[in-house]
């Protein structure tokens, strides 16, 4: 079994402004001792240096080097796979957008749900509810 990640749950553990950055470090720590693969997407890894190291977003973003750090040291975990489109992914997206209008913030997500897809990847932890919209998914808010 797989599961993967938002960018939003990675964003809150390297905020310390966030009421929910102690949560989100220790779901992270937990995430980290299951035995299921932790298959992890490019987009979600970009969109994690981008914000995290954004002055609009963070009042103490990160340098670029220790966003990118943090990204390494996920990689470099036995349980974590790194995952990004497979032939077939236009396709695929076309499939997963049929059946509602896919515009502005939700065409990241469907990238990211059509990733998720074409690996087989059922389960999401995530605090954007905007997922639920992708009925193959099974959303989680660790945070709820």
């Amino acid at each position: 079994m797989s599961y993967s990640l938002d960018a939003n749950i990675l964003l809150y553990a390297s905020d310390e402004r966030s009421p929910q950055s102690g949560r989100a470090e220790e779901f992270l720590k937990e995430c980290l001792e299951e035995v299921d693969l932790l298959c992890l997407a490019w987009p979600t890894l970009m969109a994690y240096q981008r914000i995290a190291t954004h002055p609009g977003i963070f009042q103490n973003p990160l340098s670029p080097r220790e966003a990118w750090n943090n990204i390494r040291q996920l990689m470099s975990l036995a349980r974590v796979r790194i995952i990004g489109e497979q032939p077939g992914f236009a396709e695929e997206y076309e499939k997963v957008t049929g059946t509602f209008p896919v515009r502005g913030n939700h065409v990241p997500d469907a990238h990211l749900a059509t990733i998720l897809r074409q690996h087989g990847v059922n389960t999401l932890y995530s605090a954007d509810a905007d997922f639920r919209k992708f009925d193959f998914l099974k959303v989680v808010n660790p945070f709820a």
